[in-house]
């Protein structure tokens, strides 16, 4: 570690919270003569990059600034830096430094030092509004609020697997939401297609979600954890209100994957480029009626496969009074092998965009999982 990043790292540790850019800049100056630095963060859409401070919003996919974000390598164009900056596959935005300084070392300072400012952002989102504020182009709904504060991020990269997901709409979303947690061994994913509409759709899944967590976090079996959940809604509200949800857990050792369907979402695979349905044992939906017994079932992946989870969101979109349906999702999906799990769910969402020319009417969850194998 250079003298210059250590100090940069300092720097950043020890700021207020709402200077980490302020202080970081002041600290690149000195020590490498950069005299602008602006953090640009991707908004809820992931469709912007907005500036923290001062600059114009970046939509057009050529640009650097995407690119950066897009591969998650730094990128230089016309003397103008562009630097990643997130924590543990959770893509926050870029760091954009001028001038560069030439030296090759100065340039992996730096992009260890974008790094250290997505962890720092990581730390001192709980304390401060002003990042959050700065990266959306419109206010956001009071449900559509506590969804997103609900949420462990939007993505997640480890060894053994990749993940990603996304709502919709992002500014207005209400009842659609997921969930995960690993502690290295094994992977635990919940999704939720929740119904109603507003605060009250945003409550339910908030319920729900939190029940799933206390279970989980007690080492709950899955199927007790989705019978706890069911208990959780129905004590509330007696099965006037329910919510369907498929619950995952993968051992990330043997790559065997346990599931509760409990009315869920659809479960999708994509291997070797074909694209299947997983069969599954629909059961009751969260909270319909008192004392569900859930059953699990065990399925065993193969290295490079890759899952998607979907509401119904998705495949039920219209535009002009036309579904997007099963044939067209199936055919999108086998377009995105190529793609890392968030560029894909983010892709998907694009297309749906495009398809009703406009943000989608009902509420819309995508989850992308690959499965890379079990890691020494």
């Amino acid at each position: 570690m250079s003298a210059p990043e250590d100090r940069a790292r300092r720097i950043l540790t020890e700021a207020p919270a709402d200077l980490l850019v302020d202080r970081l800049g002041a600290e690149l100056e000195r020590s490498y003569g950069i005299t602008r630095t602006e953090l640009y963060q991707v908004d809820y859409r992931l469709a912007v990059l907005l500036p923290l401070h001062e600059g114009e919003p970046i939509t057009g996919p050529g640009h650097p600034a995407w690119r950066c974000f897009d591969h998650q390598q730094p990128t230089v164009s016309d003397g103008v830096g562009w630097f990643p900056v997130g924590m543990r596959g959770e893509r926050r935005g870029v760091l954009r430094l001028s001038p560069l300084p030439a030296d090759p070392e100065a340039l992996r300072d730096l992009d260890t030092i974008a790094t250290v400012l997505g962890h720092e952002l990581s730390a001192v989102m709980a304390s401060t509004d002003i990042y959050r504020t700065a990266r959306r182009t419109r206010r956001l709904t009071l449900a559509a609020e506590m969804q997103w504060e609900l949420l462990p991020g939007r993505s997640r990269i480890r060894p053994s697997f990749s993940l990603a997901g996304q709502l919709e709409p992002a500014y207005a979303v209400r009842g659609d939401s997921f969930d995960w947690s690993d502690d290295g061994h094994r992977l635990w994913l919940s999704v939720v297609n929740g119904s109603g509409e507003g605060v009250a759709a945003s409550m339910l899944t908030s319920l729900a979600t939190h029940a799933l967590r206390n279970a989980r976090r007690a080492e709950l079996s899955l199927a007790d954890q989705a019978a706890l959940a069911d208990q959780a809604v129905y004590a509330l509200h007696g099965g006037t209100q329910h919510l369907s949800a498929l619950l995952l857990e993968l051992d990330l050792a043997a790559g065997t994957l346990n599931v509760v369907d409990a009315g869920s979402p659809r479960l999708l695979r994509l291997r070797d480029g074909e694209v299947s349905e997983q069969v599954l044992d629909k059961q009751f939906p969260l909270g319909m009626f008192e004392g569900t017994d859930y059953r699990e079932q065990r399925f065993r992946l193969e290295r490079g496969d890759r899952l998607f989870v979907v509401s119904d969101g998705v495949i039920d979109a219209t535009a002009e009074r036309t579904r997007y349906g099963e044939t067209a999702l199936d055919r999108f999906l086998r377009r995105t092998g190529p793609m890392e799990p968030l560029d894909a769910v983010r892709s998907l969402i694009g297309d749906l965009r495009a398809f009703v020319a406009g943000d989608l009417v009902d509420d819309a969850v995508v989850v992308c999982l690959d499965w890379l194998g079990p890691q020494p």
